[in-house]
């Protein structure tokens, strides 16, 4: 696991959640809902994903899921235990359940959401004892910078914005 002081640093989670803010950016550029992901491992980024659910008719597509294959594939095992997730929205369970059968020890993400998120808002799913994997985790790192693109783009989708 990591030390209080390896996982608590705040500008060193800023700097990684903005790698996950460009994901999020290309989402938009393609059409998809703007939620982008990174995983990093000695300090480097071993894999980087967003939505990519309408492009692949795929309702697993979620930026996290994708980028947890990138990462297994990239270090050559399913146990991502020495790596730190950057998502830019609260994780759904479906995310989180896969960040616990990773063995991933941490997660830091950027906006809650109310009507899905399993680790603060619906649910505590990282925390949960019953499993076998706790996950630390960190939520609200650039918060509103991340809830700004979410509303943006689903204020233009519904016709109540104009495209920047």
């Amino acid at each position: 696991m990591f030390s209080e002081n390896q996982f608590s640093s705040k500008p060193e989670h800023e700097k990684w959640m903005q790698y996950a803010l460009r994901e999020a950016r290309q989402a938009i550029e393609e059409d998809e809902v703007p939620v982008g992901a990174v995983i990093v491992a000695a300090g480097r980024i071993v894999a980087s994903a967003h939505n990519q659910r309408e492009q692949l008719g795929d309702p697993t597509a979620h930026a996290e899921m994708i980028a947890l294959t990138q990462a297994s594939s990239a270090l050559g095992s399913w146990r991502l235990i020495d790596c730190i997730l950057y998502v830019t929205l609260e994780p759904c369970p479906m995310c989180a359940g896969a960040i616990v059968q990773a063995r991933l020890p941490a997660v830091v993400w950027g906006a809650s959401d109310t009507k899905a998120g399993a680790v603060e808002s619906l649910y505590h799913l990282f925390e949960d004892n019953r499993l076998n994997h706790q996950v630390e985790h960190v939520g609200h790192v650039l918060e509103q910078e991340s809830s700004s693109l979410l509303s943006e783009f689903f204020k233009q989708k519904r016709g109540k914005g104009k495209p920047k």
